[in-house]
C-alpha cells in the first residue's frame, strides 16, 4: 500500500512563489505598444481598430515621426473597459 501525505502549507508557499514569478513576467511587459502590437493584442485589423475605438477620447495614443503609440498598462485597462461596455448583438 502507498501513503502520501501532503504539506498544504509548502503547497501554498510554492503556488505563491510561483504566481509571484508569474505577476513580474507579466509587469515586465513593453512599456508602450506599437500598431503591430496593438493589433496582435486585440485580434483586430487596423481598420477594424479604426472602426471601433481608436478615436475614443479616453483611448490614449501619441504619434511620434510617423508612428503611433500607445502606452500598454493604460491600453490594457481601456481596452477592457471598452470591452465591457460594447454592445451585445
Amino acid at each position: 500500500m502507498l501513503t502520501i501525505q501532503i504539506d498544504e502549507a509548502e503547497i501554498m508557499k510554492l503556488c505563491r512563489e510561483r504566481i509571484g514569478e508569474l505577476v513580474k513576467v507579466v509587469e515586465g511587459d513593453n512599456v508602450f505598444w506599437d500598431t503591430a502590437e496593438l493589433k496582435k493584442r486585440t485580434c483586430m485589423s487596423w481598420n477594424t481598430i479604426q472602426d471601433t475605438f481608436f478615436f475614443d477620447s479616453r483611448f490614449i495614443k501619441r504619434k511620434v515621426g510617423g508612428k503611433w503609440y500607445f502606452p500598454a498598462r493604460e491600453t490594457r485597462e481601456f481596452l477592457v473597459q471598452w470591452l465591457l461596455e460594447y454592445p451585445i448583438s
